[in-house]
């Protein structure tokens, strides 16, 4: 094989190898030696640099010849971007023997162990008082969901089923409907408003999660929170789709 000289820094090439059927692209310097490279390849194909055989072959597959030099330069062999190294192992492993995790044994430490170590995020954040393990932070979150639970039902309290309603949502414009329901549910926490709006602006036809609330068209029925609903004279609106 022509030994040539290269001038450019790097090559980028695509790896293939023996032991697996994949192929990645590296960029390497060309002044590794040949010794260096097949290190540096260790860590693409899994082989060991000392039961490495290199060929190359050019961007059309076409075989170039040997990388057998060890003490030469890889910049001094044809190796341009494109080309593909193949790795042919030597050691004696099989095709997807570094493929298959399944086969690798995994680590498992008890809970106990766990706990006992100081160098793990658990460990930190019990030293840190983060999370759940800030008792204070936790007692006040409780405390303050309490609270909105309190506000919440004393909202609903006000709200009638039956009665006529406008929904005022964030970014929405207003909604009218009826009030269909009034109470906890099994979807979310909380007190929720079930609307059957007057126009098919809604979400569900008054089920949640297989769990039927109120009965209505499809895309009629809505939850929403007590605090957005305003119970009063809202008549239904006039479209005018009965004009001629």
């Amino acid at each position: 094989m022509e030994v040539t000289g290269m001038t450019a820094p790097t090559v980028t090439v695509f790896i293939s190898s023996s032991l697996n059927s994949f192929r990645s692209e590296k960029r390497y310097s060309r002044s590794l030696t040949i010794a260096e490279f097949k290190c540096k390849l260790e860590l693409v194909v899994g082989s060991p640099a000392s039961c490495m055989e290199l060929e190359l072959y050019g961007a059309d597959d076409k075989f170039y010849g040997k990388l057998d030099q060890e003490d030469a330069l890889l910049g001094s062999y044809p190796v341009d971007d494109g080309c593909r190294v193949h790795v042919i192992d030597h050691s004696g492993a099989r095709l997807g023997e570094y493929e298959d995790v399944s086969k690798v044994e995994r680590y498992q430490i008890s809970q106990e162990a766990y706990d006992q170590r100081q160098d793990t995020v658990r460990s930190f954040m019990k030293r840190s008082k983060l999370g759940r393990y800030n008792e204070e932070e936790r007692a006040q979150q409780e405390a303050e969901a309490a609270q909105r639970l309190v506000e919440e039902k004393a909202l609903a309290g006000t709200i009638s089923v039956g009665s006529r309603c406008e929904v005022r949502a964030p970014g929405q414009s207003p909604r009218r409907g009826t009030v269909m329901y009034v109470g906890l549910t099994d979807f979310k926490p909380g007190y929720w408003i079930g609307i059957r709006y007057d126009e098919p602006l809604g979400k569900n036809d008054g089920s949640v999660n297989g769990k039927r609330y109120f009965e209505c068209q499809a895309k009629y029925g809505a939850f929403v929170k007590p605090s957005l609903v305003t119970v009063g004279d809202f008549p239904e609106e006039d479209y005018g789709l009965d004009e001629m």
